[in-house]
């Protein structure tokens, strides 16, 4: 019988404390017939953190680290003690959610489906307002911007498909099948925290795999928009490194000129809302040249495992950012150029050839 492995996103600060007993709770009431074994990663937490952790979850694993090494390497931790266990899935849920009954098993249906699906994100819902969509399955802009599909929209219910295509599978909610991850390796480290799953599942496609969201499996997320203004160095940073590393040469320079013109309408926005510094240690971050010798190396391994080239994907990919919480005038009318580049560069590149929908 073939078996799961969940893993629950890293313990930091007083996460189990506020997340954990809804979570594991639900992941209890899981009614898929194969063993579903719980690991967990402690990232550091106070001793007090740890300590609630261990009360409250007797039946996980749970891997300690003295410090916090991220959100990539706790999970990363995690999911390597599965894999040694020989677990055919693994299964990656944030503490900060409640799983609904049966999503485990539709997940595995879903991941079954297809021999090409290499990950399978749940339909993320918010929470308490579980009517509005948090993400039908994550999205990328051609400059490496990653965001949440349909978000702060509101659920209709309507008649869906078993599955679709989409870019990447949210590290919020998402099934990987152990051989995918075997094939192209874990969450990059260097990523530290955000874009990490964007840069996985931008590799299953890179591999001849499908990522897609299985939509009657549902997750609700207990979700709060940081505006820490160092998150936005972390997400600047990675979107650089997701495309650096993914991208073939010729499509970098494709969209050198957009690239360009996002850079400064970027510092622009950076000045206005504070985190200018950030943006800043962005560039210094790329000047380093230990830094350029990890991206050669990171890039060398990413486009070994192409079996496809990126006209064949380009289709994943948008123009336009729609996502609430960073919207704006001045957002919607780059949107609108953005777009319009990116159609004239997706005809030069897919021509006559088909693509992904």
């Amino acid at each position: 019988m073939k078996k799961a492995a969940v893993i629950i996103s890293p313990n930091y600060e007083d996460h189990a404390r506020r997340y954990l007993k809804d979570c594991f709770e639900s992941l209890k009431k899981q009614d898929w017939a194969g063993e579903i074994k719980i690991f967990i990663t402690d990232n550091g937490s106070t001793a007090a953190s740890f300590a609630f952790l261990k009360e409250q979850a007797p039946e996980a694993e749970i891997i300690r680290n003295e410090t916090n090494d991220g959100f990539a390497k706790g999970n990363n931790d995690a999911m390597r003690r599965a894999l040694e266990g020989g677990y055919d899935y693994i299964v990656l849920i944030n503490m900060d959610t409640i799983v609904e009954a049966g999503c485990i098993s539709r997940l595995v249906m879903a991941a079954e489906s297809d021999s090409a699906i290499g990950a399978v994100q749940a339909r993320l819902m918010l929470w308490p307002e579980k009517d509005i969509i948090n993400s039908l399955g994550n999205a990328t802009h051609f400059l490496g911007f990653g965001y949440c599909d349909g978000y702060g929209e509101e659920w209709s219910g309507q008649a869906s498909p078993f599955v679709r295509n989409i870019a990447y599978a949210s590290g919020a909610a998402a099934l990987y099948k152990k051989e995918v991850l075997e094939g192209i390796g874990l969450f990059d480290e260097e990523f530290w925290m955000y874009n990490e799953d964007q840069d996985l599942g931008w590799r299953i496609w890179l591999a001849g795999g499908r990522c897609v969201s299985a939509l009657q499996a549902v997750v609700y997320h207990k979700y709060d928009f940081s505006r820490n203004t160092r998150k936005y160095y972390w997400l600047d940073r990675n979107r650089i490194l997701a495309m650096m590393k993914n991208y073939q040469a010729v499509t970098l320079l494709l969209i050198f000129p957009a690239f360009v013109v996002m850079e400064f309408g970027l510092l622009l926005f950076a000045w206005q809302k504070g985190w200018l510094r950030d943006k800043l240690y962005v560039y210094r971050y790329f000047l380093s040249g230990k830094n350029r010798r990890y991206i050669l190396r990171a890039r060398r391994k990413s486009q070994a495992l192409r079996r496809v080239k990126d006209r064949d994907i380009v289709g994943l990919f948008g123009g336009r950012i729609w996502y609430d919480e960073v919207g704006s005038l001045p957002l919607r009318f780059v949107n609108h150029i953005m777009d319009i580049y990116w159609r004239v560069i997706k005809r030069i590149m897919v021509m006559k050839t088909g693509a992904v929908h």
